[in-house]
């Protein structure tokens, strides 16, 4: 199979499987027989918020790129819109008015990856030349859009200048809905709290502890008590501390990757950093910074949550004896960007 804009695609991805346009990925997997079977799955009527507060983790420990949101005052005949008396502009108006505005990053706390997010340099047209290229072959400087003049703002943190994910943006993510049968793997419950790498042998060795089964289209959780970790330092997270917290994902696990793909589950979350260990273990010849998310988000489509916080949720399925549950996590429909914040919600 080719499109008008590959001809060759990564070996072991998925592109064109959902057609030569698809911007979804293993979303497709949402059918409504998925939302059923999570509906199903609620038998008590109780909800629990899988988001960290916003403005957590707090400074620039986890990364050095990402800033906490600002949360800003609207304006309003040159004067701050917080607070703002309407008498002052019509003695008889009895309102007070608060506004506000937030730059926010992305992807400082939880958050759901776009598809758009990472991609690789890959010979996809078989010129014989890697080009930058996306999920389902969607291009670098045509589809996704960088700055061509960019102007760093000290203030921000950010460069500015016309940037936009026209295809693969979060919005797609969105109008999905991202609802439908949860999954979870308490990897902190066999592992421990100390940091160390595990792969598909661990993984599987949890899930046959608890009787976890994934299925296809599953939105499965991994729960290694990072993010309770992180509300703990209460914005001001110890660099020691972070570094030695909790299990992470061998990236470079083959056999860990093959259970991705083969598994057929539809979105991959975890409650740490990035899902794997971050940078991925040191391995020889060209090769991804991070390998999980190569595959994830540039071959199969799968989006990736992560920073989300799921020891409550934990704690009662297992106290239930339960893994199962309803969730539901639609990120910002904010076009053109790579990344959301978001605020799931399992319902038991």
């Amino acid at each position: 199979m080719t499109t008008p804009r590959w001809k060759n695609r990564p070996e072991g991805s998925n592109w064109g499987d959902f057609g030569p346009d698809d911007q979804i990925g293993r979303l497709n997997f949402l059918t409504p027989e998925k939302v059923l079977q999570g509906i199903a799955e609620v038998k008590h009527g109780k909800s629990f918020c899988l988001s960290m507060p916003l403005d957590y983790p707090g400074g620039t420990v986890l990364s050095a790129r990402r800033r906490p949101p600002q949360v800003m005052a609207g304006m309003r005949n040159g004067r701050p819109y917080y607070n703002y008396a309407m008498q002052d502009e019509n003695p008889d108006l009895t309102d007070v008015i608060t506004d506000d505005a937030v730059l926010i990053y992305t992807q400082y706390s939880t958050q759901w990856d776009a598809l758009a997010h990472v991609g690789s340099h890959f010979d996809a047209d078989g010129d014989g030349v890697d080009e930058m290229v996306y999920y389902n072959g969607f291009r670098a400087g045509t589809d996704v859009i960088g700055p061509e003049e960019p102007h760093f703002d000290e203030g921000t943190g950010c460069t500015h200048s016309g940037v936009e994910a026209r295809k693969l943006g979060i919005e797609s993510m969105a109008a999905t809905g991202v609802q439908g049968r949860g999954c979870l793997i308490d990897l902190a419950h066999h592992f421990g709290m100390e940091r160390k790498l595990i792969g598909y042998e661990e993984v599987m060795r949890a899930c046959e502890a608890d009787g976890v089964e994934v299925e296809k289209g599953d939105l499965v959780c991994l729960h290694t008590g990072f993010a309770k970790v992180i509300l703990d330092m209460n914005k001001n997270p110890d660099p020691k501390v972070v570094a030695s917290s909790c299990v992470e994902l061998d990236g470079r696990d083959e056999k860990l990757l093959k259970w991705i793909d083969e598994s057929g589950l539809a979105a991959l979350i975890a409650d740490n950093f990035s899902v794997e260990a971050f940078p991925g273990t040191k391995t020889e010849g060209r090769h991804a910074t991070l390998p999980l998310h190569e595959l994830c988000l540039f071959k199969l489509g799968i989006h990736l949550g992560e920073l989300w916080y799921l020891s409550d949720l934990a704690n009662w399925l297992r106290e239930n004896g339960r893994s199962r549950f309803l969730l539901t996590a639609p990120p910002l429909r904010l076009p053109g960007a790579v990344g959301s914040p978001v605020t799931p919600i399992a319902t038991v």
